[in-house]
């Protein structure tokens, strides 16, 4: 038997984080002593590793949920973890994906800027609602030249 602190310094995991997933129902309820003070075991570090690795690796808690829910199903099937598995990796290439458009995008009117001193600024015209109209993206004004090159 462990106390909070204990498991915390097993698991990685601080006391808080550890209340936390108590408090979600996502580990098995640890006995309490007299004093009301929490006991741990082994079964606890193996869940809350569990749910350390998983959030690290981008599942959200109802996923971590799910996952601790095969974890202690003897007859799991593991098609079942492969499948969530392969869901969050196309779940991070599509941000991926949405992640360079922004970064093009702000390239894009990065490029538009002329970086000077002067107040007419492309970027700021072009985040305006007059100027993403309709989500047509960048325009290009290669002749608004007149702003913000000091802050490169």
């Amino acid at each position: 038997m462990m106390n909070i602190s204990e498991i915390a310094q097993k698991t990685g995991l601080t006391s808080k984080a550890i209340r936390f997933y108590e408090e979600k129902n996502l580990i098995t309820t640890p006995e309490r002593g007299e004093n009301g003070y929490r006991f741990y075991q082994q079964r606890h570090i193996d869940e809350l590793i569990l749910l350390r690795q998983a959030r690290e690796v981008g599942f959200t808690v109802e996923e971590c949920r799910e996952l601790l829910r095969l974890f202690h199903n003897p007859n799991r099937h593991s098609i079942d973890v492969k499948t969530a598995t392969l869901q969050k990796v196309a779940e991070i290439e599509k941000t991926i994906t949405e992640l360079q458009a922004i970064r093009e995008k702000l390239l894009l009117l990065a490029a538009e800027c002329p970086g000077d001193d002067g107040a007419d600024c492309p970027i700021i015209e072009q985040l305006s609602a007059n100027g993403l109209k309709n989500n047509r993206g960048v325009k290009s004004n290669r002749n608004a030249r007149r702003c913000c090159a000091s802050h490169n």
